[in-house]
């Protein structure tokens, strides 16, 4: 079976599993995210263990599954925590980093990549389950409706850029990050995004929302996503270039990792948040 039709076939039996999931959201979203948050963390730790840097990889993948519990706390009402509890993770992490590693055990590279790895797999993810529950979510159509916008976009996005690039070709677009990814491909990836922000919002969003957006603002928001969509997989390639790995694991047939399927959500999710929360705020 070719890698492509490997592609394929998870996608058929993954994408109904999702839709349900986040159609229930709440504790069965969280879960997933928990988990998908945990692998995300474990490949991370891995790319950054080829690469040197080996981070506190207990604390990673535990702290990366346990955030999207907390924002499932925080959604509930049953805690809030305090700036001050944040903050003493920072201190927490050097001090493991002083007794567990010591100086040959490069302290300041496992503390700094294991913020990082928090905040990209765990926090970044999390934006989901933000999305499900955002305040405009009223139902759970309304709450699907708000996850698959940033997700669709960054499906469609990447299917265009991958179909166009092989039938365009031309020149590269970062070849010493990506060999593979042309110009045509991006601009490919950007006008597939653009069309489909447009036709979401202008057939998906207000059935199940009752809210919208103008065209222009549809438009430009498919734009930025996909933009952003090829940025995230862009820095995930850097950091698997770095650690001199094709893929982050062989976890998903055909797909590689969890990293290597999320890379893009990673960047889109949270930045669909912030233009879903602002453009429909505004209305159309």
């Amino acid at each position: 079976m070719s890698e492509l039709a490997k592609r394929v076939l998870f996608a058929v039996i993954a994408v109904p599993v999702l839709l349900g999931i986040v159609w229930v959201g709440g504790a069965a979203l969280t879960i997933l995210l928990a988990i998908a948050a945990g692998l995300a963390a474990s490949e991370f730790a891995a790319l950054a263990t080829s690469s040197g840097s080996a981070p506190l990889r207990p604390l990673l993948v535990g702290g990366a599954a346990a955030i999207p519990l907390v924002v499932h706390a925080v959604g509930l009402g049953l805690w809030v925590p305090p700036i001050s509890v944040v903050a003493l993770l920072v201190p927490l992490l050097l001090m493991v980093a002083l007794w567990g590693r010591g100086v040959e055990g490069r302290p300041l590279e496992a503390v700094a990549t294991t913020l990082l790895g928090l905040w990209y797999t765990g926090g970044l993810l999390s934006f989901a389950y933000a999305l499900r529950h955002h305040r405009f979510a009223i139902g759970a159509a309304a709450g699907t409706a708000l996850v698959m916008f940033p997700m669709l976009v960054t499906w469609v996005s990447d299917a265009a850029a991958f179909f166009v690039g092989r039938a365009v070709g031309g020149p590269k677009l970062m070849p010493s990050v990506s060999p593979g990814k042309t110009i045509s491909g991006a601009v490919g990836g950007v006008l597939g995004g653009a069309v489909t922000a447009w036709a979401y919002a202008a057939y998906l969003l207000p059935p199940t929302t009752r809210m919208g957006m103008t065209v222009g603002a549809a438009v430009a928001a498919g734009v930025l996503l996909s933009i952003v969509a090829q940025i995230g997989d862009l820095v995930e390639s850097l950091l698997k270039r770095q650690a001199g790995v094709k893929d982050s694991s062989q976890l998903i047939p055909g797909h590689g990792g969890v990293l290597d399927r999320t890379d893009s959500l990673l960047f889109t999710l949270p930045v669909g948040f912030v233009l879903l929360d602002r453009l429909l705020a505004l209305g159309a």
